[in-house]
């Protein structure tokens, strides 16, 4: 993939491209497929992530195989917070459990800025995380794709 690839919708945004953005990102990172997550984002794209600031594709890329090798079961939501022409941002949740069995809840805001192309440039994400049980589990839809009918953050209190 190149700069000059197209990744629809692009900016400006309007309340339904901005959804239409977040639900393709959504659906990338709950395929826990670095590599094809990491196109969303331009060459030179840069991220805030906790304590990690991965810069470009490979780096993007190594930080979800990492993510993801420890982060099992892991299952997305994403909701759009507010837009401008090429800004979304977004409040998500996602649950997951570690290789012991434990059980997390994770919760918090992404702050996206677009190229021309629809290539993310930036990312900058404030998460916190907390235990839960396994009865307290909200996401069940089998591994992959949030169906189109499982509840939101919001319509889950969340």
């Amino acid at each position: 993939m190149t700069e000059n690839t197209i990744r629809k919708p692009v900016p400006p945004f309007d309340r339904q491209t901005a959804i239409e953005k977040i639900r393709l990102a959504e659906d990338g990172w709950n395929s826990r497929n670095p590599e094809k997550v990491a196109l969303a984002y331009s060459q030179n794209s840069k991220w805030r992530n906790r304590a990690e600031f991965p810069q470009g594709r490979a780096e993007i890329a190594a930080f979800l195989t990492r993510k993801w090798n420890k982060e099992l079961n892991y299952r997305l939501i994403k909701e759009l917070w507010a837009f401008s022409e090429d800004r979304i941002a977004v409040r998500y949740a996602y649950e997951y459990h570690d290789d012991s069995g434990h059980w997390f809840r994770a919760y918090g805001n992404e702050n996206w800025q677009f190229d021309a192309n629809g290539l993310m440039t930036a990312r900058h994400a404030s998460i916190n995380e907390k235990p839960i049980s396994e009865d307290e589990r909200l996401f069940h839809w089998p591994l992959g794709r949030r169906p189109d009918d499982h509840p939101g953050l919001t319509d889950l209190g969340l």
